[in-house]
């Protein structure tokens, strides 16, 4: 049995290792399209299925595959990651003085048997000028990541607080995939 990741997130990868997991990184092409008029915890919830179906012809059936998918959500608005920087400087106005909430879809599969749960993490941003706005995306951190800001990145300056798994505003809600990896037999911390 191998442990297959199936992002090129380096703060996935990173998450991983934190839980003294081997795994092997695999990548593939797939959908990730997002129906704006449906359900973002379902919308996110199916690409993370589609990330794990893409992997699967790629693995045996004793392999277990993790996939993941996060945005950030704000009045009903799904927000992945910025197309340029006027893109981020918008998204961040809009989180300004306000909460919003990061929705990661966690999927978990091994042969026919596939898992996934959605995690949806409240944050609190503090309100923002718009040169701190400007200054922020000018440092490059926030455009490969969805809501254009990293909570473990400089942004922490902007966070007043937030109400759930701050792994999973990271991209990879941790307590959430211990569960499900015990379920599929993985022992964490010896057992």
């Amino acid at each position: 049995m191998s442990i297959i990741l199936a992002s090129s997130s380096p703060r996935r990868k990173e998450l991983m290792e934190r839980m003294g997991l081997e795994f092997t990184i695999r990548t593939a092409q797939h959908d990730e399209t997002m129906n704006p008029a449906g359900d973002p915890a379902d919308e996110v919830a199916d690409v993370s299925r589609r990330k794990a179906s893409a992997i699967q012809p790629l693995c045996t059936e004793d392999d277990i595959i993790v996939a993941a998918d996060t945005v950030v959500v704000c009045d009903g608005l799904i927000m992945g990651k910025p197309h340029d920087f006027e893109d981020a400087v918008n998204m961040l106005h809009r989180l300004s003085g306000r909460e919003h909430q990061v929705m990661t879809g966690l999927t978990v599969s091994r042969g026919s048997r596939t898992e996934t749960r959605t995690v949806i993490t409240a944050v609190r941003f503090r309100p923002m000028s718009d040169a701190e706005i400007r200054a922020y995306v000018a440092t490059g951190e926030p455009m490969d990541k969805a809501g254009a800001y990293g909570v473990q990145g400089l942004a922490a300056m902007f966070i007043e607080g937030l109400d759930g798994d701050f792994y999973n505003v990271m991209g990879l809600p941790l307590c959430t995939l211990a569960a499900m990896l015990r379920g599929y037999g993985v022992k964490l911390l010896g057992c």
